[in-house]
């Protein structure tokens, strides 16, 4: 007997994509693998595997990848300082690529001749998923159905849910949810009442952070330590990757710190409106600069600084795999291996203080800073520095 064709479908246990696995087993004669990324977003594993198994699906594959994508995809890119359009740390833009990623493993492992998701249309997912899918396994087939099914909004699906029994969830409001995408940097949240930006997001959508009115009025102190780039401990604590950006959205989203309303340019055109907390990686930012500001020189940050913002705009593009973002991240990486020591902050009502920076690089020099001593720095030279930029003035 010919053995069945197999699709691999990126499932949530959600609304959305069990409402895929409905329509991909009603549309397609093969047997739908169910498979959830474990990347540190709220997963009910029980619920994952009743609503496949309500369906028939026999494979259903949760991995964990959570120290995966702290360490390969979150790290490398907080080295790199990386904001879209001066605000949007890329929370769901670094996830898609390693989910991609694991997708097309299992679909290889499998024998798949397919891969589904359940990215929107107009979004961005799409591109991210699809880039990733393309540069793992250029020949797999993709079926996004978004583009393809006659369902055509939120009400369409609700609808679609009501007829096959799939649960539909309700927000706190006892109303069909909010767009969510959340993962152990980030939750994101879009739709509904955000989708006009005269709105103000109400208080009742915010997940991991607390508003900094509510916020304590006691400051918390807390030190980042920091080897080759990377953070390894908290209060001289070390801690794996994904334990310690978990401690620190904890300690963030407590201080009120992390949040982000925003209007950005996806990649396909659309203006969009969305709502973002990435507590512990607002931490890790604001402490990565502060560590680089005494450990590397003046020509490796500016260099750095002229380059993040094509190093975001790639990521939130999709092109985390691309030759353009791996050129890139050796430059962000060149000199990683000075960047070591220990930042202190102070955490209030939101805000961030850095406190202090302490490191056994020479790069910052107090003999040479200092206004009580002069004899190490030559102040000859500066009027000749200073005739020399004159003539370029006017050049």
């Amino acid at each position: 007997m010919k053995s069945k064709k197999r699709i691999v479908l990126a499932y949530s246990g959600g609304l959305d994509t069990s409402i895929i696995l409905k329509w991909l087993q009603e549309n397609y004669d093969a047997e739908v693998i169910c498979y959830t990324a474990d990347i540190g977003q709220k997963i009910d594993r029980k619920k994952i595997l009743s609503n496949a198994k309500k369906f028939g699906v026999k494979k259903i594959i949760i991995k964990d990848l959570k120290d995966i994508f702290v360490k390969d995809y979150v790290f490398p890119m907080l080295r790199g300082h990386a904001i879209y359009e001066g605000v949007y740390l890329l929370g769901t833009s670094i996830a898609r690529p390693l989910i991609a990623k694991d997708q097309i493993r299992i679909a290889k492992k499998y024998k798949a001749y397919a891969v589904s998701h359940g990215a929107t249309g107009k979004g961005n997912d799409q591109v991210r998923f699809e880039l990733g899918y393309h540069y793992f396994d250029p020949k797999i087939d993709v079926i996004a159905p978004w583009r393809i099914w006659k369902l055509k909004s939120r009400t369409d699906l609700i609808n679609y849910a009501k007829k096959h029994g799939i649960p539909i969830p309700k927000d706190k409001k006892g109303e069909p949810p909010f767009s969510v995408d959340d993962n152990l940097f980030h939750t994101s949240t879009e739709g509904k009442i955000l989708e006009n930006p005269k709105n103000s997001a109400p208080e009742f959508i915010f997940q991991r952070t607390i508003s900094p009115e509510r916020a304590s009025r006691k400051a918390k102190n807390i030190s980042i330590d920091f080897k080759n780039g990377d953070p390894v401990a908290l209060d001289g604590k070390k801690f794996r990757p994904a334990k310690l950006l978990e401690k620190l959205n904890q300690l963030a989203g407590d201080n009120g710190i992390g949040r982000v309303d925003l209007v950005e340019n996806r990649f396909l055109g659309i203006k969009s409106r969305g709502v973002y907390e990435t507590p512990g990686g607002t931490l890790l930012i604001n402490a990565h600069r502060a560590i680089e500001s005494v450990t590397l020189d003046k020509n490796t940050m500016h260099q750095k600084d002229s380059v993040m913002p094509r190093y975001a705009e790639l990521i939130y593009n999709g092109y985390w795999y691309s030759k353009e973002r791996f050129k890139i991240q050796k430059i962000i990486d060149m000199n990683r291996n000075k960047v070591n020591g220990t930042v202190k902050l102070k955490l209030y009502k939101g805000n961030i203080t850095i406190q202090s920076r302490v490191t056994k690089s020479k790069a910052y020099s107090m003999q040479k800073v200092s206004f009580e001593e002069n004899k190490s720095f030559n102040k000859s030279n500066v009027e000749k520095f200073i005739d020399i930029h004159k003539k370029k003035l006017r050049n």
